[in-house]
C-alpha cells in the first residue's frame, strides 16, 4: 500500500501525452448548471461561444449564442429562482442545445395549455431562428430525476452556418 507520503514509481501515474489537434466537432459534448437568474443567459451564451470555438464551429456561433441564450431566458421567466441545466452536443453534422428547468406539467388541462402557450411566446425569437436555420425545437416532460421540463433545439451546422450571412470552414 502506498503511503500518501510516499512518491509512486516512475511510470505508475504517466499522463496522457498532450495533443495539438483542437477536439474535433464530433467530440463535442458540454454540460452547465446554471442559477435559475436572469443573468445566466449571458453566462450560458459565453460558454456556449467558447465551446464552439475550442472545437472549430465558429461558423454556427451567431445562431446558437441566440438559441441557448433564448432558452435560458425562457426557462428562468417560467421557473425563476430554480438551477438551469444547459447540455450541449454535436452529432451527424448538428448542434443539439437543451435546457432542462424545475417547471412541471400541470395536470389540469386548461393549465397545461396556458402553461404550453407561455412557454411557445416566450420562445418566438428562438423558433424563427431555427426554422431560419433548417432545424427543430420543442419541449416536454423532463426524463431528468425532479421532473420539470426539457426545452430543445437541433441546429444542423450547414443551416447554421448560414444564419446571419456566416459561414463555416471546413473541419481538416
Amino acid at each position: 500500500m502506498l503511503s500518501p507520503f510516499m512518491a509512486p514509481s516512475p511510470g505508475c501515474f504517466d499522463a496522457c501525452p498532450p495533443s495539438d489537434e483542437p477536439p474535433s466537432p464530433d467530440g463535442l459534448s458540454c454540460s452547465l448548471t446554471v442559477p435559475g437568474e436572469p443573468y445566466s443567459a449571458q453566462i450560458a451564451r459565453s460558454t456556449v461561444r467558447s465551446v464552439l470555438h475550442a472545437h472549430r464551429l465558429d461558423g454556427v456561433v451567431p445562431a446558437a449564442v441566440q438559441v441557448v441564450g433564448e432558452l435560458i431566458a425562457a426557462a428562468w421567466y417560467l421557473d425563476p429562482g430554480r438551477s438551469l441545466y444547459l447540455a450541449l452536443r454535436h452529432r451527424e453534422g448538428a448542434l443539439r442545445l437543451t435546457v432542462y428547468d424545475g417547471h412541471a406539467a400541470h395536470a389540469h388541462p386548461r393549465l397545461a395549455a396556458h402553461c404550453e402557450a407561455r412557454r411557445r411566446a416566450a420562445l418566438r425569437v428562438m423558433a424563427a431562428v431555427v426554422r431560419d436555420c433548417g432545424g427543430a425545437w420543442g419541449f416536454g416532460e423532463s426524463r431528468e430525476p425532479g421532473g420539470g421540463t426539457r426545452t430543445w433545439a437541433s441546429l444542423p451546422v450547414a443551416g447554421a452556418a448560414g444564419y446571419l450571412g456566416g459561414s463555416v470552414a471546413p473541419a481538416e
